[in-house]
């Protein structure tokens, strides 16, 4: 799928927002709380646009008759999510230093993208925003074979049932955790086992209980792909989308006040990726005004949007460590001064080794398709 400006904009809007949250979770300075306090929804958005635009992937050849090719797929997701990850994932192990907390959870639990099934919020642990990449990489094993299993005997009913089921399946999974294990820790504010800890490890990085955003992504890209009628519909009415997705999510921030409430647990998450799912439809459409709304800097922090997610925690600690007592004094400088280390951190991942590895899997696939080529007679 070729870059959209209104996608970018998104992604470069995630970026930001995450970075901004992390950096008030890490105390770097009170002057972003206002824009800061709802950042974590800036992964939500990362998992619909990863949801829409994977999915428009895997299902385009489908539509135009050609064959899922499983290997092709995980190699091309391998290419692009590895060779960055595994270089941070050296980092952190090999330079102690450079983590955000003395502690790290093991390396096997990175190697194996499950660190956010055994994650410990009690105990702070570096490099844990990871969490989100491992949700999306089980989503990036599971759907495909998804897909194929639906293709054998393809139907338009057995897809939205699949998708519903998963999305109220989701709902009541929460709501069985939140009413049989959180709700008898109402009250407990402190020690192991709080609420707060145990509503973090139950509900919110688990990946099975945060496919909603995944799902909505997913869905936008079935009817990109098999209802393109619907589709261009819905472009022609981009600032219509824009605008419900705007109150959908106004809805969200409205549940999300008190974020581990059972209101917030069970329906917050399918309503916040309903309004971002219905702001990045809009957003695809050159009609929108995200795609006509020229943001000096989008474009590069879409392109730098990975190395940023992987390197921003280091270059916030580095910072800390350096000057972080003379930035206490001066919080009117610690945003410029963390966003401009985080901003040159992503610059070296992405120039040493994200955007080499990305030229040389482009290489290899511009080889594989003129080999796969017809020869001429």
């Amino acid at each position: 799928m070729q870059r959209l400006p209104g996608l970018d904009l998104l992604r470069a809007v995630a970026i930001v927002w995450v970075m901004l949250y992390h950096a008030r979770v890490a105390g770097l300075g009170k002057t972003i709380d206002s824009v800061s306090f709802w950042g974590w929804m800036g992964v939500d958005l990362f998992f619909v646009l990863s949801g829409f635009l994977i999915g428009s992937q895997l299902f385009k050849p489908l539509a135009q008759g050609e064959k899922l090719a499983l290997g092709a797929f995980y190699l091309r997701r391998a290419l692009r999510i590895l060779p960055a990850y595994l270089v941070v994932v050296a980092l952190y192990f090999s330079w102690p230093p450079l983590r955000e907390t003395p502690e790290i959870q093991p390396l096997w639990q990175f190697l194996t993208f499950t660190e956010n099934l055994f994650i410990d919020f009690f105990h702070p642990k570096a490099f844990s925003h990871v969490w989100s990449l491992c949700v999306e990489e089980h989503f990036y094993l599971v759907v495909p074979l998804l897909t194929l299993l639906l293709m054998r005997r393809p139907a338009w009913w057995k897809t939205m049932a699949l998708l519903l089921g998963l999305l109220i399946g989701g709902m009541l999974l929460r709501s069985a955790i939140w009413l049989n294990g959180l709700q008898p820790l109402l009250g407990v504010e402190e020690g192991v086992g709080n609420f707060w800890q145990r509503y973090m490890e139950w509900i919110y990085y688990p990946t099975y209980t945060r496919l909603d955003g995944l799902l909505a992504g997913v869905s936008l890209a079935l009817v990109a792909t098999f209802r393109p009628s619907w589709w261009a519909g819905w472009q022609r009415r981009a600032n219509l989308l824009l605008v419900a997705g705007l109150v959908a999510m106004w809805g969200a921030f409205a549940l999300f006040q008190e974020r581990e409430s059972f209101a917030a647990t069970v329906a917050g998450f399918p309503l916040l990726s309903l309004g971002l799912g219905l702001i990045v439809a809009s957003a695809a459409s050159p009609q929108s005004l995200l795609s006509r709304w020229q943001v000096p800097g989008a474009a590069l922090l879409a392109t730098l949007a990975y190395s940023l997610y992987l390197t921003h925690k280091a270059a916030y600690r580095l910072v800390r460590t350096e000057i972080g007592p003379w930035l206490k004094l001066h919080d009117g400088y610690a945003v410029l001064c963390y966003g401009a280390a985080a901003l040159l951190a992503g610059v070296l991942l992405y120039l040493a080794v994200e955007r080499p590895a990305l030229r040389w899997r482009d290489r290899l696939w511009a080889s594989r398709r003129a080999n796969l080529a017809p020869q001429a007679g």
